[in-house]
């Protein structure tokens, strides 16, 4: 559970455009943000990209088998 709620709050997207300030969007906003102007700097988008789902990465690769064993744990009766 503690996984999904972390991925739940690291892509919370709406919330933060509508209900916060600039100073406390989180990173999803700032992305988009980028992808808005006239010309398009690939590289700085795949950077930022690349920032931005390193957390969300890390978090299920050293916790990844405790996502397996919540899943497997709903599926099974043993």
């Amino acid at each position: 559970m503690l996984i999904w709620q972390f991925t739940q709050a690291w892509n919370d997207f709406l919330f933060a455009v509508v209900l916060t300030k600039n100073e406390s969007w989180p990173v999803t906003v700032a992305l988009n943000n980028l992808a808005g102007s006239q010309i398009i700097e690939w590289n700085v988008q795949m950077a930022a990209s690349f920032l931005a789902a390193v957390p969300t990465l890390l978090v299920y690769i050293f916790l990844g088998r405790y996502f397996l064993r919540g899943l497997l744990a709903g599926s099974l009766k043993g």
